[in-house]
């Protein structure tokens, strides 16, 4: 261009800011300057977007300077990007400051501080600010309706809003509504509002897809997939990873089969993103050549597909190879994240390897990486299978504020190292914190009840599971009381229980009574448990040692050595057993 002009500028500045090259655009705007160009209201407004970020906070700061002396910040647009900018970079105290000196505020600048709480995760400030706007006066718009639904709003008030404004009728609020309830697991919900869509669309067919998937619902995954087809939708990298994450119970193998091929066939497999859910498929299929094939042939290694395939070796019982793959993964220059860690400390619990989990333990301090709950329990866990309850005492007073599935793990792994009186005072403290206890904790209490042989609470609080808190009894749960019945003698109440509960029982439920009748040396009992695990299952070895152990209380060495035979004709010999020593972090 032989002249250019302000316009010319600003839209070149406005063209690399709006396609990512923030660093270009403000580069071409000192230039400008520089030029002795002056900046008006849209250069700014076109620029400041792209200083929405903690690198380029300075700049930011420094364009707002230029803006006030430059007597530009009066402009209400220019004052609304400067507002989100401060709020993207999270400084919300600055960007209220700023909203506070708009003398008009219009329906955009109240979107913009809704959109600032909620990106700073004040959701509830976020709904007050949305109140004040109302009460202002200020008509909502479909933005406002976005960011209310970002911010984590109830989805269905922000719904019933949208119908009363009629604001739902856009295209993007429905799509944006038809997410969040597939996301709170509402597909039905989500299904009804697609189908109002003018055209239905790829972002809202994924999300129903993911819904179901969540389930485990691979019929319904199915259905949503065969609709794409017949709507001639090409599915991207992030639907085809919904569908795959959908498959995992291996009897739909097949299933999973035909999706890979049809990954193959249109190119997706090349993507990181299906590629390591198709790892996380094989490996719930117990398939470890195929694991190991897919993670071959991948292109680009990214730190998720290492954290795929380690995690698949970890979850198939072979954390050995999962160790190997971490060193491989060092060696590539990637450094763990908190999932890696997490799927180490698994391994190391699998294991045993106190020591190699201890330095997992010292590189997440090293890192300055915080032991958030999702860390923090898996150190727990380690430490717990490892047989080290001390250092997992440790990491669960360095936690400020625990969640559930933390103290879950302390109250299971005091029960585990034998320390029932700790559990149950740890199951007190967690009531103390106003936690609610779920199915997982009544498991870990009812099990500390039954090494102690707390009768008495464990009725207590088996009761209180569905009268106080109405948790779903399950067989888990019929299984541990009847445990705890039956050891201590009250073989009668026990079979109350088997008698009264909506379960058939398995071999686990008469294995413990079976178990209890050793304790007692109740013979005729064990005997007619015995037949019952049997017919279960034949091959079960626990069930020839038991009724040994119970032959040899009462000096029965003739069915002793019977019982011994048969177990030999089954395969087995009930000696078999094994121990591990780490010797300098070698097992």
């Amino acid at each position: 261009m032989p002249e250019r002009d302000i316009i010319a500028w600003s839209a070149l500045i406005s063209g690399y800011s709006k396609n990512g090259y923030d660093f270009f655009a403000f580069n071409l705007f000192v230039e400008m300057v520089r030029q002795g160009f002056r900046p008006e209201a849209a250069t700014l407004v076109g620029l400041v977007p792209s200083c929405g970020r903690l690198e380029l906070v300075f700049q930011g700061k420094s364009l707002h300077g230029f803006g006030v002396k430059a007597g530009l910040d009066r402009d209400s647009k220019v004052k609304n990007v400067f507002t989100s900018m401060y709020a993207k970079c999270g400084d919300l105290e600055g960007a209220e400051i700023l909203f506070e000196e708009m003398v008009d505020k219009g329906v955009v600048s109240w979107n913009t501080m809704i959109g600032a709480c909620g990106q700073n995760g004040l959701f509830n400030e976020a709904m007050v600010m949305f109140k004040k706007m109302r009460e202002q006066a200020v008509e909502a718009d479909s933005v406002t309706v976005l960011n209310l639904i970002s911010a984590n709003a109830d989805h269905e008030i922000i719904h019933c809003f949208a119908i009363k404004t009629g604001i739902v009728n856009d295209a993007f609020v429905i799509n944006s509504l038809v997410c969040v309830y597939a996301r709170c697991g509402d597909s039905e919900s989500a299904e009804l509002l697609h189908k109002s869509l003018p055209q239905e669309n790829l972002v809202s067919l994924t999300a129903i897809i993911s819904s179901y998937a969540e389930k485990g619902n691979v019929d319904m995954v199915v259905a949503c997939f065969a609709h794409c087809r017949q709507l001639d939708m090409e599915l991207d990298a992030i639907a085809m990873h919904s569908i795959l994450h959908g498959v995992k119970d291996p009897a739909y193998i097949d299933v999973g089969l035909a999706f890979h091929g049809f990954g193959i066939k249109t190119g997706l497999c090349i993507h990181c993103l299906v590629a390591s859910e198709l790892i996380s498929m094989y490996s719930k299929f117990n398939d470890v050549e195929a694991v190991f094939a897919l993670f071959s042939e991948m292109q680009e290694k990214t730190l998720s597909s290492w954290n795929s395939i380690i995690s698949a070796c970890v979850q198939v019982g072979r954390a050995g190879d999962a160790l190997e793959l971490f060193c491989q993964m060092n060696m590539f220059g990637h450094d763990p994240d908190a999932i890696t860690i997490a799927s180490l400390l698994s391994g190391c619990s699998q294991l045993g390897y106190l020591q190699f989990g201890k330095k997992l333990h010292s590189f997440v301090f090293r890192n300055n990486l915080e032991v958030d709950n999702f860390i923090g329990t898996a150190l727990i866990d380690m430490y717990i299978k490892c047989g080290s309850i001390e250092l997992a005492e440790r990491v669960f007073k360095s936690i400020k504020e625990p969640c559930l599935e933390t103290w879950n793990t302390m109250i299971i792994g005091y029960t585990v190292c034998g320390f029932e009186n700790k559990a149950l005072t740890h199951y007190a403290k967690l009531r103390e914190q106003g936690l609610k206890p779920d199915k997982i904790t009544f498991l870990g209490v009812l099990a500390a009840c039954i090494h102690a042989g707390s009768v008495d609470e464990g009725r207590r609080y088996f009761q209180s599971m569905t009268e106080e808190f109405g948790i779903a009894l399950s067989l888990q749960h019929y299984t541990s009381m009847v445990a705890l019945l039956s050891r201590t003698g009250y073989f009668e109440e026990a079979f109350s229980f088997i008698r009264d509960m909506d379960f058939d029982p398995d071999s686990a439920m008469w294995g413990a009574v079976l178990d209890a009748c050793c304790i007692h040396q109740e013979v005729k009992l064990g005997e007619y448990i015995a037949k019952k695990l049997y017919l279960l299952d034949h091959r079960n070895g626990g069930l020839y040692v038991l009724m040994s152990n119970l032959y040899a209380s009462k000096g029965m060495w003739n069915d002793v050595a019977r019982v011994r035979q048969m177990m030999k004709d089954t395969g087995g010999d009930g000696y078999l057993g094994g121990s591990l020593i780490e010797l300098n972090n070698n097992s």
